[in-house]
């Protein structure tokens, strides 16, 4: 596949990195001298200065024989002009733009972004899609990673397994015996920095991270099989108000909830903007640095310390000085992949990825076959996949247990006409069933494969 990248900054050297990876044709455009050389040392792909938005810098870059274009520089307008320009101009296929201004999103105005007026097939909103993380997280806080799939009703879950776990030790294949009315499948295991999928003789140890595919219904009494009771937070300290703090703190206060939130802003402009649009949140004005102004925010009988500014140093200690003050959890947004490795050692109990969650959107859309969403596991080390089904894939027809699956996939749960089904060895997969599916990075391509249209796959 041949994919122009326009910006070369964390997001779009992420996805390109992925692509590349893959062995997909792809150009960066950026107008950083600087990206545009990094870029071209470290991955193998072609490298343009200039606006993305500009004809002549997108007919170099190979628009003219483009499956694809990802526009995902800082500026909503430039990706928006370079998704029309590609259409125009060059006719590229698909067109994805990164767009941040919430007015544009606005549901009496997505008429603008159609086939007739400035034709973007996928728009990615980051502030949405980390929002919506964060009130998952918020909501399920013994889970340090939850996506939904199959139209919500089916859920992802990463659980530690601390000391107290009732699981560990157990061969998983008993578990299934213990519990035949609970749908949960352990697809997969991070263990000692290494992740795998268990066998079914596996069994679950202190430490590990279990990655569990469920039903939406039966995701608190999985958490609770792993001994994670913990309750939602009704006592929440925000810092940050830009886009995501501001989107938290509103979703928050449309549910009616008995929650009560509190924003610290360093920004007074941006603290008053916001004051107005806020009913029942206290906004205070000031570092979230300032140990002062954490217990004027009655830190020390907060729940949840929640850090969201756009500066990840500001966010991990922050994180930890809530800890320290008394906070009982926090959960820290953090940019930079090589901070994640350190969260555990300075006291961050959950964290969030920005730009993962922004490349998995986007992988779903550079997948072959009936991919329907993708989710990246720990920097692409592995996928979940929710893929549909088709008359000529070779998981249709044949019991589970007969299925030939590539090394590194194990099939999670079946979504078929409303109803999440539990894979076991008699389940035979249909046409248009919708299958989730954990696959270590080398096997993406065979899961890929499996869900190709005919033309394509004989």
């Amino acid at each position: 596949m041949r994919v122009i990248i326009c910006g070369a900054g964390q997001v779009g050297y992420g996805i390109a990195e992925r692509l590349s990876a893959e062995q997909n044709d792809v150009s960066v455009i950026d107008t950083s001298p600087e990206l545009i050389r990094m870029v071209r040392d470290s991955l193998d792909v072609r490298g343009f200065v200039g606006h993305g938005s500009h004809p002549d810098v997108l007919e170099m870059a190979g628009a003219a024989e483009a499956d694809m274009i990802i526009a995902v520089t800082l500026y909503d307008e430039v990706n928006m002009v370079a998704c029309q320009v590609a259409h125009s101009l060059f006719n590229v296929p698909t067109k994805i733009a990164r767009i941040r201004a919430q007015s544009y999103l606005e549901a009496h105005y997505l008429d603008l972004f159609s086939r007739d007026h400035m034709p973007i097939d996928v728009i990615i909103s980051p502030e949405i899609e980390v929002g919506e993380m964060v009130l998952r997280r918020i909501a399920l806080p013994g889970a340090t990673d939850i996506v939904r799939f199959g139209d919500n009703k089916i859920a992802m879950l990463a659980i530690e397994c601390l000391e107290d776990c009732p699981v560990v030790n157990t061969p998983l294949a008993q578990l299934s015996e213990l519990f035949p009315d609970l749908p949960s499948t352990v697809v997969g295991v991070t263990r000692n920095g290494r992740l795998f999928i268990p066998r079914s003789a596996d069994q679950l140890v202190t430490g590990d991270l279990a990655y569990v595919v469920t039903s939406k219904d039966q995701v608190r009494r999985t958490l609770g099989l792993f001994g994670h009771e913990e309750k939602e937070a009704t006592r929440i300290v925000i810092a940050g108000g830009g886009n995501i703090g501001l989107y938290v703190a509103r979703s928050i206060e449309t549910r009616e909830s008995r929650t009560k939130v509190k924003i610290i802003e360093s920004t007074r402009e941006r603290a008053v903007a916001i004051a107005d649009q806020l009913r029942r949140t206290v906004v205070l004005h000031g570092s979230a640095l300032d140990q002062k102004l954490l217990l004027e925010a009655d830190i020390e009988h907060a729940e949840l310390m929640v850090a969201l500014t756009n500066d990840d140093q500001v966010n991990i200690l922050s994180s930890v000085m809530a800890k320290r003050l008394g906070c009982k959890a926090n959960l820290a947004l953090i940019n930079n992949p090589t901070y994640h490795e350190f969260t555990g050692m300075l006291g961050i109990d959950a964290h969030i990825n920005p730009r993962n969650i922004t490349i998995s959107r986007v992988l779903q859309h550079v997948r072959r076959g009936r991919i329907r969403a993708v989710h990246t596991i720990q920097r692409g080390a592995a996928e979940v996949i929710e893929a549909e089904a088709l008359e000529t894939s070779p998981l249709v027809g044949a019991p589970m247990r007969d299925l030939e699956l590539p090394d590194g996939v194990r099939i999670g749960a079946i979504f078929r006409d409303g109803e999440v089904i539990k894979p076991s060895g008699a389940l035979k997969i249909k046409p248009k069933d919708r299958v989730v599916i954990f696959a270590m990075a080398s096997a993406v391509k065979q899961v890929e494969q499996m869900f190709r249209v005919s033309i394509e796959f004989f």
